[in-house]
């Protein structure tokens, strides 16, 4: 797995957390997942209803509802996200072949869990247009 540790550190050491949100009690350990990359600020793990070959989710370790709130606009955040989304790619081997990166918001959009979360989708041809 991944682990790019030395990466910048984005977060502050006092993460918050909402106790009622699936992907905190991801990042907190309580909910079991299959995690493909770690460091300081995210953490990255399989989609349990994968929609491609590989469908990995990147979420910060700080609870965030969307890439719609205000805390969303946290540069270094979104490009830690990111940089593990690339990170994923390439130890998934579908860093050259070719890959998706989604950002849901919203319910219409298909968004189910309100923490800031990034797809990853690949290892097969992706149709367009999505949806």
């Amino acid at each position: 797995m991944p682990d790019e540790s030395d990466a910048t550190d984005v977060a502050d050491t006092t993460l918050t957390a909402d106790p009622n949100c699936l992907f905190c009690r991801i990042v907190a350990g309580s909910v079991p997942s299959t995690q493909v990359y770690h460091d300081d600020d995210v953490i990255a793990f399989c989609d349990r209803n994968p929609q491609a070959p590989t469908h990995v989710l990147i979420i910060p370790r700080l609870h965030v509802a969307g890439i719609n709130a205000p805390e969303a606009a946290d540069g270094p955040l979104l490009a830690a996200m990111v940089r593990a989304a690339n990170a994923v790619a390439r130890a998934e081997g579908i860093a050259e072949s070719g890959f998706r990166l989604v950002w849901n918001v919203g319910h219409d959009a298909g968004q189910s869990v309100f923490h800031l979360h990034l797809h990853l989708l690949g290892g097969r041809p992706l149709g367009w247009p999505p949806g």
